[in-house]
Order: C-alpha cells, then sequence, then structure tokens
C-alpha cells in the first residue's frame, strides 16, 4: 500500500508498505473536481502539482490526520499509479479493505458550506443541512463503500469546519442514502440481502458505467476480473454470478448455524444470567489471553454441571459487545448426544461457516476444491482432510480480520474424532498472532495431554464459581417464590438449603429447581430435604422415582431409545422409535406430558427431546446400563431399528406431497404445513445405522427385503425431499456390506456343517447392482 508522510517543512513524500506492516493512517473521501485539477501519483514522485485546485485537498487532509496524531494518510488521486493497469486493478479490489483499516476517514464535502456566523459547529447543523442533503458525495458509486467501510467517518465543510461523523449525522444519512442504521453503525454487511445491499447503489452515478458494479465489489466482499468496455449489463450480470456461486457454496457448507445453537442452548437453561458470568471477564487468566498477543488458547476446564456452556455463552456475548464490528467471532457447540454436531468434521465446518458468513471473502479458500467436488467434499470419507486444508489456508490468509475461535465441550466430541480434533487445535492455534482460540471441556487427563495451552482450572476458582452459583440461587429461588408464593420462612430455607449443598454446581441447583417447580408450597422444605448433594444422588433419585411410577415401563422406553439415537427426536419421531399407548401419536399434548414425567432426564423445547445435560445420559448409560437396557443396547438398537421400518413401510408413498408433477424441482415446492414426512424423518435417515449397531444378520425374505422390495424408491424420495441423499447413498453401501457379511458367515457354518441352510439374500444385492 502507498501512503502519503507528512513532512515537518509541510511537504508531502510517498511511501511503499508492505500489507503486514502498514502503519495507523487517515484516508480522504470526496469527489473528483475537474481531472486535470487533481494531483496525480506522478505530480506526487514529481514534486508537482502545487497550483492544482486538487492540492487544497492533500493539505487538509494532511494537516487533519497531524491533528488527530498520525502521520500517514492515502488519497485516491495520487496514491495509485494509474497508468500501471495491474496496479490500478488491484487498487480497486482493494479499496474496501484500505478504507475499513483507515484509522479516520476524511469527507471533504466541497459543495458544503459552513457559514462564518454560526458558533454552534456540528450541534447546530441548520446553517448547512439543505446543502449536506444536496451535496455532490451522495450521488457518486464509490462513495457508498467509503461511507460504509471505515469505524470512523468525519464529514468536512469546504472550508475545513467538521460538521459531525457517521454517528451524530447518522439519521439524515440513513434518510438520504436510504442506507440502514444498523449498516452505518458497523453491522457486518453479509447480514444484509444482497437486493437490499444492490438499492444502495441504484440512484448513483460513476463515470465509467461499469464503475456502478466494480464499486460494489467491496460491499459484496468479492473479487472478478474489470472488463472496462464490457458494458454495465454484463458487469452485473458476472458479479451476479459470482455471488450466487457463492452463496451456494456456503449454503452447502452449513451443517447447522452455531448463532441459532447458542440461542436454543440459552433457552433451555432458562436464559442466561449475566451476573453469574461476569467473574470471568476479571479473571487474570482471561484476561492474560484477552490481551496478551502470544497467549492464544485458553482451556477453560472443569467438572460436569460447573457452567462451562453458559460461561462460554457469556464470554461470547460480552466480547460481540466489547470488540471492534471488524473482529470475527466463530464458535461451536459440540453436543454428545446430536450425531450432527459431536464430531471433528462438523467442528470445523461450524467455524469455517461463521468465518465466511462474516467475511465472504474467505470462501475463496473453499472454492478451489468446492467448484470440482461441490457439496460431497463436506460429506465424503475424506470431508475431515479438506476441511483441515481450508481452515489452514483461512487462518493464513493476510487478509482475515481478527479472529476468536470458541469451541465449547470438546469431551463431548466422539471418542474415535477427538484426538485429531486436539492435535489440529494445538497446531493451529500458533499459526497467526491474529487469532486467538478458547475451548471448555471437563477434568480429561486426556485432554490436557494433546493441549499446551493456558489453564483456567473452574475447580482451583471455587470462590468465584461459588459466588456466580449464589447469584444463580438467588435467582431461581426468587422465580420460584413467585412461581409458588412461597412465605419468608419457605424462601430462606430454599436459599439457605440450595447454597449449603449446590458444591458451586448450577446443573445441580437447576435440576433440584425443575423438581419443585410443581411442588405444592406446603411441601416446598419437605421435598427439599430429600435431595442430597451431588449430581449422582440426584439422577439416583430422578431415575428411583420414574421406576416407582404408574408409568415406568414407558418412560425407561423412552430413556432407553433418548439415549441411543444419533440426533435429539422431535415429538413428532418418538413413535418412530417407541411403542407408544394407543391414540398418544400426534397428540402433542399428551406426548410432552410423558416426556415431562421422565423425572428432569428430559428437556423439551420447540418440541425437540433433548437430555438436560450431557451428565443425565452418561449416568444412564453407564451407572444404570442394566436398568436401562435390561437386554442389552443392541437390543435397543435392533427394537429402533424394526420400529423404524414399521414406520416407514406406514408413511411413504410414491409422491408423498402429491404434487403430481414429475420433474418439478424442489427448491419450488413449499413443505406442507402438516408435513406426511415428519413422523418418518429421523427413521428414514438412520434405520441402517441402528441395524447395523444391533449386530444381526440378514436372511432371504426377511423384513429388510420385503420393505426394499415394496419402498425402495418411496425412501429415497423421502430423503431426497429432506435434502439428505448423500446421507441415504452412504446407508446403501452399509446397508450392502451388512448383507456380504451376513452371506460370509452363513457360507462359512454351511462349510462348518453342511447340514446348515445357506442364506443368499438375493434381494437386497441386486438392488444394489441396479
Amino acid at each position: 500500500m502507498r501512503l502519503l508522510e507528512c513532512l515537518p517543512n509541510g511537504d508531502f513524500l510517498t511511501k511503499e508498505f508492505l500489507d503486514n506492516a502498514i502503519p495507523q493512517y487517515a484516508i480522504l473521501s470526496h469527489t473528483w473536481g475537474d481531472e486535470s485539477q487533481e494531483l496525480t501519483f506522478e505530480d506526487m514522485i514529481g514534486g508537482l502539482g502545487r497550483h492544482k485546485m486538487g492540492y487544497e485537498k492533500i493539505r487538509f487532509c494532511g494537516e487533519q490526520a497531524k491533528l488527530d496524531g498520525l502521520q500517514y494518510f492515502w488519497i485516491d488521486t495520487c496514491c495509485i499509479n494509474k497508468s500501471n493497469h495491474a496496479e490500478l486493478s488491484q487498487a480497486i479490489s482493494s479499496m474496501f479493505r484500505w478504507y475499513r483499516n483507515a484509522t479516520q476517514c476524511y469527507v471533504f464535502l466541497s459543495d458544503v458550506s459552513f457559514p462564518t456566523f454560526s458558533t454552534d459547529d456540528e450541534f447546530n447543523p441548520q446553517s448547512w443541512d439543505s446543502e449536506f442533503w444536496k451535496s455532490r458525495w451522495f450521488t457518486r458509486g464509490w462513495t457508498v463503500q467509503e461511507l460504509l467501510a471505515p469505524s470512523s467517518v468525519i464529514f468536512f465543510s469546504r472550508e475545513r469546519k467538521r460538521l459531525g461523523d457517521k454517528c451524530s449525522l447518522k439519521q439524515q444519512i440513513h434518510e438520504i442514502t436510504r442506507i440502514p442504521e444498523l449498516a452505518l453503525q458497523g453491522t457486518p454487511l453479509s447480514q444484509f440481502s444482497v437486493d437490499e445491499r444492490l438499492l444502495w447503489i441504484e440512484r448513483r452515478q460513476t463515470k465509467l458505467e461499469e464503475d456502478k458494479v466494480y464499486s460494489l465489489l467491496g460491499i459484496f466482499d468479492v473479487e472478478m476480473p474489470l472488463f472496462y468496455g464490457e458494458g454495465v449489463a454484463n458487469a452485473f450480470s458476472r458479479l451476479r454470478e459470482v455471488i450466487d456461486k457463492r452463496e451456494k457454496c456456503i449454503q452447502d457448507l452449513r451443517l447447522t448455524d452455531p448463532r441459532d445453537h447458542k440461542k436454543r442452548i440459552e433457552d433451555i437453561k432458562g436464559g442466561l444470567l449475566e451476573d453469574s458470568c461476569h467473574w470471568i471477564l476479571e479473571n487474570s487468566d482471561f484476561q492474560q489471553w484477552l490481551n496478551d498477543r502470544q497467549s492464544r488458547l485458553l482451556w477453560i476446564k472443569g467438572d460436569p454441571g460447573k457452567g462451562k456452556t453458559m460461561l462460554l455463552c457469556g464470554i461470547i456475548n460480552e466480547l460481540n459487545k466489547s470488540t471492534f464490528k471488524t473482529t470475527l467471532l466463530s464458535y461451536f457447540f459440540c453436543v454428545a448426544t446430536d450425531s450432527r454436531i459431536n464430531n471433528a468434521t462438523a467442528v470445523l465446518r461450524g467455524l469455517i461457516f461463521m468465518l465466511v458468513s462474516q467475511q465472504p471473502s474467505l470462501v475463496s479458500h473453499i472454492r478451489k476444491k468446492y467448484d470440482h467436488a461441490g457439496k460431497a467434499l463436506f460429506e465424503d470419507s475424506n470431508a475431515w482432510f479438506a476441511l483441515s486444508d481450508m481452515f489452514t489456508d483461512i487462518l493464513q490468509d493476510q487478509n482475515l480480520d481478527s479472529t476468536y475461535l470458541i469451541i465449547d465441550a470438546l469431551d463431548e466430541c466422539v471418542a474415535a474424532d477427538l484426538p485429531k480434533l486436539l492435535d489440529f487445535i494445538a497446531k493451529k492455534s500458533s499459526i497467526s498472532p491474529r487469532v486467538k482460540w478458547l475451548v471448555s471441556s471437563r477434568n480429561w487427563p486426556s485432554i490436557e495431554k494433546h493441549l499446551d495451552a493456558a489453564r483456567l482450572c473452574l475447580e482451583l476458582n471455587e470462590e468465584s464459581v461459588s459466588a456466580a452459583v449464589a447469584t444463580y440461587i438467588q435467582f431461581k429461588v426468587d422465580w420460584l417464590a413467585k412461581r409458588n408464593r412461597y412465605g419468608s420462612d419457605t424462601r430462606d430455607f430454599a436459599e439457605r438449603y440450595l447454597s449449603l449443598n449446590a458444591n458451586g454446581t448450577f446443573l445441580w441447583v437447576a435440576l433440584v429447581c425443575q423438581e419443585l417447580s410443581d411442588t405444592p408450597r406446603w411441601k416446598a422444605q419437605q421435598k427439599l430435604t430429600e435431595f442430597a448433594p451431588g449430581l449422582g444422588a440426584l439422577y439416583r433419585r430422578m431415575l428411583d422415582q420414574i421406576r416407582d411410577s404408574d408409568d415406568a415401563e414407558l418412560c425407561t422406553r423412552i430413556l432407553a431409545a433418548v439415549s441411543a439415537v444419533y440426533r435429539p427426536l422431535m415429538l413428532d419421531e418418538l413413535a418412530s422409535v417407541v411403542d407408544m399407548p394407543y391414540g398418544v401419536s400426534g397428540d402433542y399434548e399428551a406426548l410432552s406430558e410423558i416426556i415431562g414425567r421422565c423425572g428432569s432426564f428430559l428437556t423439551l423445547r420447540e418440541r425437540t427431546i433433548s437430555f438436560v445435560h450431557q451428565s443425565a445420559k452418561d449416568f444412564l448409560v453407564e451407572k444404570a446400563y442394566s436398568e436401562i437396557y435390561p437386554s442389552g443396547i443392541e437390543h435397543e438398537h435392533y427394537n429402533i431399528f424394526s420400529r423404524s421400518l414399521r414406520v416407514m413401510s406406514e408413511k411413504l408413498e410414491c409422491d408423498v406431497y402429491g404434487l403430481g408433477a414429475p420433474g418439478i424441482s424442489i427448491d419450488q415446492v413449499k413443505q406442507p404445513a402438516s408435513d406426511p414426512l415428519c413422523p418418518a424423518r429421523y427413521s428414514s435417515l438412520y434405520w441402517v445405522e441402528h441395524l447395523q449397531k444391533a449386530g444381526v444378520r440378514l436372511q432371504d425374505n426377511d423384513q429388510i427385503n420385503r420393505f426394499l422390495q415394496t419402498h425402495f424408491l418411496h425412501w429415497l424420495e423421502a430423503l431426497s425431499w429432506m435434502r439428505r441423499m448423500s446421507e441415504g447413498i452412504l446407508a446403501i453401501g452399509t446397508l450392502e456390506s451388512i448383507a456380504l457379511v451376513s452371506l460370509l458367515l452363513a457360507r462359512q457354518e454351511h462349510a462348518t456343517n453342511p447340514s446348515s441352510r445357506l442364506v443368499t439374500v438375493p434381494s437386497c444385492t441386486n438392488l444394489f447392482t441396479i
């Protein structure tokens, strides 16, 4: 980048800087006058042009920069060698970034006069307001990005009088330009639709018609070759094509949106209580990670229920509030009970998705491979390696903004993937000084072995955590007292009992208060004393209550199924994995009541069933295995598989949406309000995985063959409506493997015992051959 330096004698010196060594600088936004009166690059090199009218703008910018403590400044008229077409093209592509990175942007309005008799400056704009509204600066194409890119934009009259800045004048600027105030305040432009951003340039003019399009490159954060002479229509068409391809790439990359997941977590846990998270912001380990450029990786560790996830939610909220608008914040929450988001590949997809959503130009690192492979790049067996390479390229990108990467619950990543994810974090956390990593997990030695990181142990911050839990207890007791109309004695007893027994565990408090929520106030004190300290004791009590209830068998079946499924179930899907009482399926009120009878192990939000915490599932599958799976977990997988086949056979059919229009694009179809596929969605995706886990063999004319002979195409149609055909292809491969293993075992048995019947499984293999 080429900058001007203001020398002590008033002269200006041209200097060039490498991208990684650019000093702080000011930048000028203005409208060009007569080109012969604007200073050029050649003028500055030769020390010429002082007689030109444009020289006054150079001097103004240099002197104002000096007043603001800035030694260097940039002006488009004389800092670009326009005779060098390659440099000009590169400068146009870099312009938005140069304006964005400027410490100050000065807008020189040569057609706005500040009367000498006014004494109130920017606080009394009536004297110059009408000229401000009519200024030519608001009609030019290039000035849109010059308004939006910098964080600080200050407006000056032709007399060099300050009129105000982008913040103080945002209402007038919004009314003049129709650009939303949020965009003027620094909200990432990627959050505004393509059509909305195109409107910002609609009524503006540029000297060269193609510049009306090229001036949008920074606003859309895209790159494309500049072909002056192609015409504005062709330029717009090329821009649309570049944007559409990028959006399709980002759409295919998206597995889940971590921002939506964070909101759901906060909702499930009863909302983020900021006072309970505030302590960490003052913690010395956290402060060192935040402020020391050499401290790039911080590991927050603690036992189950200590509030790690909500702590990270609070940190994310604080970083969102306190960092620059250009700072990128990407995060991911691992959930062991959801196979979509509990593996290393999903973590990278989520982090990259959030990064490219905020800085779309980073998509270029993905497009190198995506343009050849398509969506399969993110889903096939080599996805981890491809995503690792892409992520590494992104982290090394010189244009990557300052970035925070946050991963919650590393311990909930599947065991087979965790070592490679930890190795990746350990190696990549040292790549760039602009990138800081924050991760959390339980106190696992295996994680400690891999991570050479600063550690913030919650158990070693017992005083701070206990104070935060005390705040949380007070909040929950106030809620209970209001809900159940406690008297002062009951309220004080509850707060005292919870405080004495919580042992710094948020989850214990939350679960006890949930159990108390429907207890009459006159029984509250007695019931409180039944809750022993510790999550294990609490879970045991909850399970014993279920076992002694009238619904013990049903609740146990539900807990077993929810423990074995690969993602959280929707209420509509519950009957596809558990035999429900007659008349209950489809009755959301009855289903919700049944889930409520499963102690406090499960939670229901927006018709999604999930464990209240990973430790609840851990207790069931580790401490209560024989009670939940009396015949073994393989038997549970078989039950789910068998039930899934039954549900699919009932629900899947040709043209399930009743379109009667073969060949219609899926994008043209609006999903029915009452989706007939809802009950069979989980079954359609995971029935083969449950079959594999059940460890059973296939036999001639068994239920799988009968299902495939009747519903194979119906199943494929359902997968296509769910946009999950790639999973279907993998399932077919798995099913074929199961069939071949069954054949091999049968032949081995027949060779050993010729009297045994030889199973051939012909139907499956024939289907896969077609």
